[in-house]
């Protein structure tokens, strides 16, 4: 893995791990929460192969990125980052962009506000907003979703780094049942969280989508755009065993108006919600195929 880079981008400074040839196509990979830049190391090769030029960021808040100067971690501000940062590295040529859990929102918001900018995009483990409304009231998601409401308290902070961040030990364990994270590959995603305001900023992003904290008037038209269709050809990667959103949300009768270009959805077993680690060949090899059309 390379080196972090760093470049300012929608007035945040945010750190990258890269990639492939430096005239490539751009393969903007977003990840999630608890998570890291680092979750792409397996995809991240099999794209540079292809031709990509594959830049991870850490999103903002999230160290070594910045945190954000305004404060403002609600998706739209995320969406805005993915493209300015797109902006930045493609300039006006072909770019594509992969999402997985918050990544995968901030992926869905970006590419709906400017669909333009990406051909193609791909979302894992979170579908579309609109869709995956429907299910988020029911009593076993509710249940799943027990981590949102407590991050909306201010105890969240104090508490989720006890025992060497057992909370975030519980979610991977919780939400990927069948998989055990590489204990070094943990302890380097929670020293993402040691670094002065990061783990608050990580919690906003919950505090923001649900409403603790007020959302910026001014970038409600780029809000809007995360209940929007998708313009673009899309892939939806979703684990059959996904603790933190049930794969019953996953449903071809739901999810593909939402996608009018066109959407594949694969639901891959013997997975949960890190599905690009659990199963890295066959999710990094459908998302090279599907890209690669």
């Amino acid at each position: 893995m390379t080196e972090a880079r760093h470049l300012t981008a929608n007035g945040v400074d945010i750190a990258y791990l890269e990639a492939g040839p430096a005239d490539g196509p751009l393969a903007l990979c977003l990840h999630g929460f608890p998570d890291h830049a680092p979750t792409w190391r397996h995809l991240m090769p099999r794209l540079a192969d292809a031709g990509y030029r594959v830049v991870a960021p850490w999103l903002r808040g999230y160290a070594p990125t910045g945190l954000a100067p305004d404060g403002n971690y609600q998706v739209a501000s995320l969406a805005l980052d993915a493209l300015a940062l797109t902006d930045a590295l493609a300039g006006d040529g072909d770019a594509v962009i992969v999402g997985h859990d918050w990544g995968a929102i901030a992926t869905h918001t970006a590419v709906a506000h400017r669909p333009d900018r990406f051909s193609r995009m791909v979302a894992l483990a979170v579908p579309h907003a609109a869709a995956m409304g429907a299910h988020l009231f029911e009593p076993e998601q509710l249940k799943r979703m027990w981590y949102q409401f407590f991050f909306q308290l201010p105890t969240a902070d104090v508490v989720v780094p006890l025992g060497d961040y057992a909370v975030i030990d519980t979610l991977w364990r919780d939400w990927s049942p069948g998989y055990t994270p590489d204990p070094e590959d943990l302890r380097a995603l929670k020293a993402t969280f040691d670094a002065p305001g990061a783990l608050g900023a990580a919690l906003d992003y919950y505090r923001f989508v649900h409403g603790t904290k007020a959302s910026d008037p001014a970038l409600d038209a780029v809000q809007g755009a995360f209940l929007a269709p998708i313009p673009v050809p899309t892939l939806y990667l979703h684990g059959a065993d996904d603790g933190c959103m049930g794969a019953g949300m996953v449903s071809e009768a739901e999810l593909t108006p939402w996608y009018p270009a066109g959407v594949e959805i694969v639901v891959v077993p013997d997975a949960g919600h890190f599905l690009h680690l659990e199963q890295p060949d066959a999710v990094n090899s459908r998302i090279v195929e599907f890209l690669a059309r």
